[in-house]
C-alpha cells in the first residue's frame, strides 16, 4: 500500500524512539525530493512553542521521498466511481491506511441501495481514540473521475509520474492527484509522522471516506442516515467549510416514448429521409432550457428564492477582487477567458452563482473518425444544476418537469442521479480560528473570522461537497464546525493532466510544507502550541477543503 517504511511507526506502539529507529533502517526510495523546493515563504518559528513540532518537521523532511511514494502507490490504484473500476480494492486500501495509523476501529461499510435507486459504493470508517480532549472528524473521498481524454495526458494517468511544470521542479501527474488523493495523503503522511515521532496524536480522529463523491455522494447520504451515531462526541470536522448546492439529472429522448422515429434500436442513417429523429428533437428541447449563449437558465421560476449576498459576503468578494488576476486565473483553469472581464463579477459568479451545464451527451455513432450512418433510437444528455440559498434541488427538478411538459416534451424522461443541498457555515469557532492562526504561521492568507453563516467559506468556488450532512439542516443530527487549512496546491481536477505540487516554488508550498501545516494545525487545535492571537485577515483565504465536484 505504499506505506512500507511507515508500517512499524504507525501501528499500536510501546514508544516513539524504537519506531523511528526501525523506520530509519528500512530502505528509503531515492527520489531526491527537496523538502522546501524553491519556496520563498518561511514559517514563523517564533510562534512554534512545542518542541515536538520541530522534531516532527525534521522527520517529515527526512522521509519526504517515502511520503511521495505513498501518494504514487495510491494514484496507481484506480478508483473510478462512475464505472466501478477499482472501487472495492480502493476501499480496502484506505482501510489499510487507517489500520496502519493504529485506529482501534476500522470498517468498510456497504450502505446498500440509495434514495435515488442506485447501489452505493463502500464507505470506509475509522475511529482513532488517542484519549485526547478534542475529537476531529476527517472527511475523505477515495473515488475519482474517469479519464475521458487519455490522448491529452503528458504522462499515464495512473502512474503517478513526477515531472517538471513551471514554476515547479516537481509535480505529480495522475488522476486524483489534486481531487483528492494528494491533499488526503498529505494529511495521512502528517499524522503518521506525528505518531512515528511522539507515539500519540494530539487529537482523536474519526475518518469517513466515501467512494461516491463523483456520484453526488449518494452512498454517504445513506451511510449518514444509518450511522450518525458513529460521530457522537465530535467537536469539529476537517473539511471544506460551506458548500453550494448541486442537483444532477439525465434527460433522455427516445422514439419509444415519443411515438416517432426508431422505437427499439438505432437504424441506418439513410432512413432520416423519411423517419423522424429523436436526436434532433432532443437538441431542440435543450435549446429551450438556456439562453442562446448558455449562460442563463430559462426554466420559469428557476431563480426564485435566491438570497442575494449579504453586505459581509459582498465586501469579502470585493476585497478579494482587488488582487485577483483574471488572466492568470483563466490560464490556470485552461480557458480562453471568463464570461465576465470584471474580477468582482467573475468571483461572484464563481462563488455564489447558478448554472445549468451540459456535462455530456450520447447516442448513435459514438466512434471518432470515419463514417457510419446511424439514426439513434434514443439520446441522453447529462446536466448539473448549481444552486445557492435558498434554492432547492427537488424544486428545480419539479420546475424542469413542468416546463418540459408545457413545451410539449412530456415524453422526455428525467432521471435524478443525486442531489447535494447547499450548506452554510461560519468561522466563529475554535477550529476555524486555530486553522487561521496556522495559516499565519506559514505566511498564508485566511478569511476573516465571522459568526455569520455563509457558503463562501468553501474557499473559492471549486465545487460542492457534502457539508450538508454535518451542518444541522435536518439531513442528519450532526452540526459541528467545519474548517481546514492547506498549503499544497494542484490543478486540472476533472481534466487531463491533473497534478499536485511536490516541490513548492515562491509562495506556493510543496508537499513537505503542506504536511507541516497539518501537523501544526492539529497541535494548535489541541491547545498544545501556546495561545492563538490572530492578525486582521488579508484578501483571499486558506480555509477550504481542496477540490470539490
Amino acid at each position: 500500500m505504499g506505506l512500507v517504511a511507515l508500517t512499524t511507526a504507525c501501528g499500536k506502539q510501546d514508544g516513539a524512539g524504537g519506531n523511528a529507529a526501525t523506520q530509519a533502517s528500512v530502505s528509503t526510495p531515492k527520489l531526491g525530493i527537496r523538502p522546501h523546493g524553491d519556496e520563498t515563504v518561511k514559517m514563523d518559528m517564533t510562534k512554534i512553542h512545542n518542541a515536538d513540532l520541530t522534531k516532527i518537521y525534521d522527520y517529515i523532511d527526512k522521509n519526504i521521498d517515502q511520503h511521495v511514494v505513498n501518494l504514487q502507490k495510491w494514484i496507481q490504484q484506480p478508483s473510478i466511481s462512475n464505472t466501478g473500476e477499482g472501487i472495492q480494492e480502493s476501499a480496502e486500501m484506505v482501510k489499510g491506511f487507517f489500520d496502519e495509523l493504529g485506529c482501534q476501529k476500522t470498517q468498510v461499510f456497504d450502505p446498500g441501495k440509495t434514495k435515488w435507486g442506485s447501489q452505493a459504493n463502500p464507505v470506509v470508517y475509522a475511529n482513532c481514540n488517542e484519549g485526547a480532549k478534542k475529537t476531529l472528524v476527517v472527511y475523505w473521498q477515495y473515488d475519482t473521475m474517469p479519464v475521458t481524454q487519455p490522448d491529452l495526458w503528458k504522462a499515464p494517468p495512473f502512474e503517478g509520474k513526477l515531472v517538471e511544470q513551471a514554476p515547479f521542479k516537481k509535480v505529480l501527474i495522475g488522476r486524483g492527484a489534486t481531487n483528492s488523493k494528494g491533499p488526503e495523503m498529505t494529511f495521512l503522511n502528517a499524522v503518521m509522522s506525528i505518531k512515528a515521532t511522539t507515539g500519540k496524536l494530539p487529537v482523536n480522529l474519526i475518518f469517513v471516506a466515501e467512494g461516491d463523491e463523483e456520484r453526488m455522494d449518494v452512498g454517504l447520504n445513506k451511510f449518514m442516515a444509518d450511522h450518525a451515531d458513529l460521530f457522537k462526541g465530535a467537536d469539529g470536522m476537517w473539511g471544506g467549510g460551506g458548500s453550494e448546492g448541486c442537483v444532477f439529472v439525465e434527460l433522455t429522448t427516445s422514439g419509444a416514448k415519443w411515438g416517432k422515429g426508431p422505437v427499439y434500436s438505432d437504424i441506418h442513417g439513410a432512413n432520416k429521409r423519411s423517419v423522424d429523429s429523436p436526436a434532433w428533437r432532443h437538441i431542440q428541447m435543450l435549446s429551450k432550457l438556456v439562453s442562446e449563449d448558455g449562460n442563463r437558465v430559462l426554466i420559469p421560476g428557476f431563480y426564485d428564492n435566491i438570497v442575494q449576498p449579504t453586505a459581509e459576503e459582498d465586501a469579502s468578494l470585493r476585497k478579494t477582487a482587488k488582487t485577483y488576476d483574471l488572466k492568470r486565473a483563466a490560464k490556470n483553469l485552461g480557458v480562453a477567458r471568463f464570461i465576465s472581464d470584471d474580477a468582482y463579477t467573475q468571483l461572484k459568479m464563481a462563488r455564489m452563482g447558478t448554472s445549468m451545464n451540459l456535462d455530456g451527451i450520447w447516442g448513435g455513432n459514438m466512434f471518432a473518425g470515419g463514417s457510419g450512418a446511424i439514426l439513434p433510437n434514443k439520446i441522453t444528455s447529462k446536466h448539473n444544476f448549481r444552486y445557492v440559498p435558498n434554492m432547492d434541488g427537488e424544486d428545480i427538478v419539479k420546475k424542469l418537469r413542468k416546463y418540459l411538459d408545457q413545451l410539449g416534451y412530456n415524453d422526455v424522461e428525467i432521471h435524478v442521479v443525486g442531489d447535494v443541498p447547499w450548506a452554510k457555515k461560519n468561522t466563529d469557532n475554535d477550529l476555524s480560528k486555530s486553522n487561521a492562526y496556522t495559516a499565519e504561521i506559514f505566511g498564508l492568507n485566511h478569511p476573516e473570522t465571522s459568526p455569520n453563516d455563509s457558503i463562501l467559506l468553501a474557499g473559492g468556488g471549486g465545487g460542492y461537497w457534502p457539508a450538508y450532512l454535518f451542518s444541522g439542516r435536518g439531513f442528519s443530527p450532526i452540526d459541528i464546525p467545519i474548517s481546514a487549512v492547506r498549503g499544497g496546491t494542484g490543478g486540472n481536477a476533472h481534466a487531463a493532466n491533473e497534478w499536485f505540487v511536490i516541490e513548492g516554488a515562491g509562495k506556493q508550498l510543496g508537499m513537505a510544507s503542506a504536511e507541516k501545516i497539518v501537523v501544526t494545525a492539529l497541535y494548535n487545535y489541541a491547545g498544545l502550541n501556546g495561545p492563538i492571537v490572530l492578525k486582521p485577515a488579508a484578501a483571499g483565504g486558506a480555509d477550504g477543503g481542496g477540490s470539490g465536484s
